[in-house]
This record gives structure tokens, C-alpha cells and sequence, in this order.
């Protein structure tokens, strides 16, 4: 069976700190988020504004703490204020898929942690079991 692509890790409505088009490229994020999400320095992730609807792929770097910055092109794709969505995904061979637990972590506006959750393996389950 083919590998399937699945969410690992996000970072739901972080709000954009800084936007340097100037540096050479990347998204930097605070270490927190990072630890809580799961989502790995230089790992690659896909970047969702919900503010202008634009998307970007780009990898993560490390931050300073509360910062989210979009980096070198990726700067064209925000402003400083919006809130986007940052997630990670991996390809699992089909007998992995039942060990998944995706990590969400909800932040404020300020970046600041609300909640995390590592979705069980019922995440996975359709119907009305």
C-alpha cells in the first residue's frame, strides 16, 4: 500500500510578530511552540494566513520566545498582526497511521499557549462508532 500524508504537528492562529523580507529565508518560532507542536528547527512546514488566504512552504527556524517571523519571500505572504496556521506533515506507511497523534497547540494573540492536545487514536475514526 502507498504511503498516506497525514498532520503531525500545528500551530493553530499564531500571530505574525515580524516580517524581515531582507533575511535570507524561513519561519521563525518561538521555542515553546515549537517544543509543544512537536514541529522540529528546519523541519519543513506549510504556512495557511488567514487574514489574505495566502499559503507558503517553508521550513522553521528557531525564534525568540513569543516570536513568529516570516522570513526573506515568505515576508510577502503577511504583515505584521495576521494570524496564520502553522503545520507540519509526515508520509506514514499504513501500519503507523493507527499510532498517530497529531499535536494542535492553540495560542493568544500574544503566542502565549492556551491549550495542547495529542489527538488519540479515535482521531483517526470515521462513523458513529
Amino acid at each position: 500500500m502507498a504511503l498516506r500524508c497525514f498532520m503531525i504537528g500545528k500551530i493553530h492562529r499564531a500571530t505574525v510578530t515580524a516580517a524581515r523580507v531582507d533575511y535570507e529565508g524561513s519561519l521563525s518560532v518561538c521555542p515553546a511552540l515549537l517544543e509543544a507542536s512537536g514541529i522540529l528547527p528546519h523541519e519543513q512546514v506549510e504556512v495557511y494566513n488567514l487574514n489574505n488566504g495566502e499559503r507558503l512552504r517553508t521550513y522553521t527556524i528557531v525564534g525568540e520566545p513569543g516570536e513568529i517571523c516570516l522570513n526573506g519571500a515568505a515576508a510577502l505572504k503577511g504583515d505584521v498582526g495576521h494570524l496564520i496556521i502553522i503545520v507540519a506533515y509526515s508520509w506514514l506507511e499504513p501500519d503507523e497511521i493507527d499510532q498517530l497523534q497529531p499535536r494542535v497547540v492553540l495560542v493568544d494573540r500574544t503566542n502565549k499557549i492556551v491549550q495542547t492536545a495529542n489527538a488519540g487514536p479515535d482521531f483517526n475514526k470515521f462513523g458513529n462508532e
